[in-house]
């Protein structure tokens, strides 16, 4: 079980990674200077977790690319995302989003039955998107507050809601479905592998348009995580840098004007 614990960390260290350079394409806020009491311990973490990822996950995850077929590889992301989009499903329900619950529980219905229990994304190439929910979103809709932001070690760029929610989230990953450890170690090694593979590229654009990677992937990361609790359409008012207002405190907000 420790060793587990000890792999989990570093599939998240690739996930932030992208979590962030995957939000390379949004824009830091124009509200101005995002608040961040921590930086100086989050600069520190980053830095550690910089050299842990050009030292070990970049290279295997771009060994992995080079010699790994890519319809091989199509697979295991395919399988992967089939069981993330289970998980993904519950948050939709637990988010009082039934219509597109009902949708996602479709997609993987689809996927598990008509595409080889995930191997093919029968879904998607039918008009079903996928519509990802995690719940860190959940407890956002809740009410609960994001909290100032955080860089974990291993874990990467986060918030306390996020961090949270990442727990609860690994526990309903594929790594817990195996019943042998030996098992878990290896489906937690191949969801670190494909995580930080699907990063490679944004990765490097990162590093091409980032004077500061720290902030920039600080801003993107929050940019982007609120923009996921609004479903993408957040709204225009200015909210407070730790306080993100979940979707439905948005009509008071805007009554109160």
């Amino acid at each position: 079980m420790k060793g587990l614990r000890a792999a989990r960390p570093l599939a998240a260290a690739a996930l932030a990674a992208l979590l962030l350079s995957g939000c390379a394409t949004v824009p830091p806020s124009a509200a101005g200077p995002v608040a961040d009491p921590f930086e100086r311990w989050n600069r520190s973490v980053f830095t550690f977790n910089d050299k842990v990822d050009t030292a070990v996950l970049k290279p295997v995850a771009e060994t992995y690319r080079d010699v790994v077929p890519a319809f091989v590889r199509t697979s295991v992301n395919n399988v992967l995302g089939n069981v993330y989009d289970v998980w993904s499903t519950a948050n939709h329900f637990l988010q009082g989003k039934f219509g597109s619950g009902l949708e996602m529980g479709m997609r993987v219905l689809t996927n598990t039955v008509l595409g080889a229990a995930g191997i093919f994304d029968v879904a998607t190439e039918a008009g079903m998107q996928r519509r990802s929910e995690d719940f860190g979103q959940t407890l956002g809709m809740w009410g609960l507050p994001s909290g100032p932001f955080l860089v974990l070690p291993f874990l990467g760029p986060s918030t306390v809601r996020d961090g949270a929610g990442l727990l609860v989230d690994r526990r309903a990953g594929p790594s817990v479905l195996p019943s042998q450890s030996a098992d878990r170690y290896a489906v937690t090694a191949l969801e670190l592998v494909n995580t930080r593979t699907n990063l490679l590229q944004a990765g490097s654009l990162v590093d091409r348009v980032a004077l500061d990677r720290y902030s920039f992937i600080r801003d993107a990361y929050l940019s982007r995580r609120r923009d996921a609790l609004y479903d993408g359409a957040p709204p225009m008012e200015t909210f407070d840098d730790f306080e993100d207002t979940p979707p439905a405190a948005a009509p008071a907000a805007s009554a109160a004007k």
